[in-house]
């Protein structure tokens, strides 16, 4: 690895609570949008964003926010990163609306999507997006209450979330879904994780052939690895400091630098694409 590759990488350093809280970050990841703000291309459009506390899903609600959507920001207990995000996405004019709990309760999905056609009249854009994952060397190690924890926020909430929207979707609305490159090259030690995020591409596939001839568009975004609090929550401290360094950009993307590949799907500059997956994985070919 060449010098200006070191350099790139992140301190070691390790949290002790999943998903993770993005404050105490060293870096903070980078979510304020890349490109300059246009502010018409989600103008008058709502969003719903599970897991937008932080991460890729702060990312992604910041960006939408710049282009005009009123967002919605589901997450677990991140109070503060959640706050902060609710700041930085109003800042644009626009309103964010912020829900608390557990998305791998079917009840909550309901109530989101309650609470966001109560308060915006409708519902435009679904991104399913909060995860968990959980270190283990061995299969045998994985516990039924972590298999299906592991699978009830993973995937069991994206059809939860999607089920109860779907009433309150119409012909141009999109869904977007966070699968991972976990699900194309596998993972040793998140065996369970990896899986969820492989069903995640046969979901989004399967529903986008069900809801093509009612005009919703559902496609996917398979990050590889991205600076986001689930990492320090996830690994010792000696592999967060060495995590994206095995791309070939030689580090781990930011997750401003991820947001753009949700834009894209949420337009009408994608209109021709349903049932696909976007690969902003620092250079990994994996051929889906």
């Amino acid at each position: 690895m060449t010098d200006s590759k070191k350099s790139d990488q992140n301190p070691a350093q390790k949290q002790d609570v999943q998903p993770g809280k993005e404050h105490k970050m060293n870096p903070l990841p980078e979510y304020s949008p890349i490109q300059s703000a246009t502010g018409t291309q989600l103008r008058g459009k709502t969003a719903v964003i599970t897991g937008g506390d932080s991460g890729i899903g702060r990312a992604v609600a910041v960006l939408f926010a710049q282009e005009g959507a009123n967002v919605v920001v589901s997450y677990l207990e991140e109070d503060r990163d959640a706050s902060e995000t609710k700041r930085v996405a109003e800042e644009y004019g626009v309103e964010c609306l912020l829900i608390k709990g557990d998305v791998g309760n079917k009840e909550h999905c309901g109530s989101i999507i309650d609470t966001t056609v109560s308060k915006f009249g409708g519902i435009d854009i679904v991104v399913n997006n909060a995860a968990v994952q959980f270190e283990q060397e061995d299969l045998t190690e994985i516990s039924q209450e972590q298999l299906l924890h592991t699978f009830s926020v993973n995937i069991f909430s994206f059809f939860y979330l999607t089920q109860f929207a779907l009433p309150h979707l119409k012909s141009g609305s999109t869904i977007i879904n966070t699968t991972s490159v976990t699900a194309y090259k596998g993972h040793d030690s998140l065996m369970d994780y990896a899986t969820t995020k492989g069903a995640i591409v046969a979901f989004t596939r399967s529903l986008a052939i069900n809801l093509a001839e009612k005009g919703i568009r559902v496609n996917a975004v398979a990050p590889g690895p991205v600076w986001t609090p689930l990492i320090p929550a996830s690994f010792s401290a000696k592999k967060v400091a060495e995590f994206g360094s095995d791309v070939p950009l030689g580090r781990a993307g930011h997750p401003n630098e991820i947001a753009p590949s949700y834009l894209f799907l949420a337009t009408e500059a994608s209109r021709y694409m349903t049932g696909q997956v976007l690969h902003p994985n620092g250079g990994k070919v994996v051929n889906g």
